[in-house]
């Protein structure tokens, strides 16, 4: 390493701390800043934020307009993803498409994180009601995650917010147990003993004393449930039981151009290469976040 580099990297705290950023944080941020994977996975899913945030403005048709005269049109100058066996544009389609699959995603996974931690601080702090619990958990992840989504999707009908509420169900348990592990590795230590020895209140002790210490894998595990739910809401658009037809979604675009792979592949082709994206961006986000916090595993 060049003196020039070096300098740098010993300047870096100082320059964090004139805009008022700790020394703590300062190397928090420099260990983020320094793992390709975490820099990686942030840069493609901002692409995809940005991208749905702004589908208005870079589709260059209506995703819900059918033009039957431009159906199966190739990628060219007017469709630059070609277009559908209904004539819609399928540029404007894969944009629209990560509206509902960025929310389902992000809303499931804030669902299930709210969930996961209620459901695994009574579980991993409460001796009585562990047993109860974590049998109903136990219950629930008997069965495959996709076979209870289409299950309860049957039961409610299709709609975005029965397909979050759905995977909500399926993927809460992952999250709860893993909670439920960190504070039972918790609980016993010396600093929460001396805590119930002070008179604190059970719900104060696991809240400030406990809850803190989940935060790490909370985070590690909420981007890796975006993930799946992400591939899940396709998935369940796929065979027909998750967003109405007529939404705008990664799966169901996939699903419409299943029929007609060999005469126009561009139509399931696009919208997979949007989805195996999303899902690879926030794995790699998951692995560095696990990378840095996990003590294991980090690198000195």
């Amino acid at each position: 390493m060049s003196e020039a580099t070096s300098d740098a990297v010993r300047a870096a705290p100082a320059r964090f701390e004139a805009v008022g950023i700790s020394r703590s944080d300062s190397r928090w941020l420099q260990r983020l800043l320094a793992n390709r994977a975490v820099v990686v996975g942030a840069l493609i899913l901002l692409v995809f934020v940005v991208a749905a945030l702004l589908a208005d403005v870079l589709s260059t048709h209506n995703p819900m307009r059918l033009v039957p005269a431009d159906r199966l049109k190739p990628p060219g100058a007017g469709n630059y993803l070609g277009t559908d066996e209904f004539g819609r544009d399928v540029w404007s389609l894969v944009l629209h498409g990560s509206r509902v699959s960025l929310l389902v995603g992000v809303t499931t996974m804030l669902l299930t994180s709210i969930g996961g931690i209620v459901v695994g601080l009574a579980a991993g702090y409460s001796r009585r009601l562990d047993p109860i619990i974590m049998r109903i958990m136990d219950g629930l992840m008997a069965f495959p995650a996709i076979l209870l989504a289409i299950a309860l999707m049957a039961a409610r009908g299709p709609g975005v917010w029965n397909v979050i509420f759905a995977l909500s169900v399926v993927y809460t348990p992952r999250t709860a147990m893993l909670i439920r592990s960190t504070v039972l590795s918790i609980r016993e230590l010396d600093y929460i003993q001396a805590a119930r020895a002070l008179g604190r209140l059970d719900m104060a002790i696991a809240v400030r004393h406990i809850l803190p210490n989940c935060v790490g894998p909370l985070l590690v595990q909420g981007s890796f449930i975006f993930a799946y739910a992400i591939l899940a809401e396709a998935i369940l658009g796929f065979l027909g039981v998750g967003v109405p037809p007529y939404v705008p979604s990664w799966g169901n675009v996939i699903a419409s151009g299943k029929n007609v792979i060999r005469e126009a592949f561009w139509v399931s082709l696009f919208p997979g290469l949007a989805l195996t994206l999303a899902g690879l961006s926030l794995n790699l986000l998951g692995d560095g976040l696990r990378d840095i916090l996990d003590p294991r595993l980090r690198v000195q």
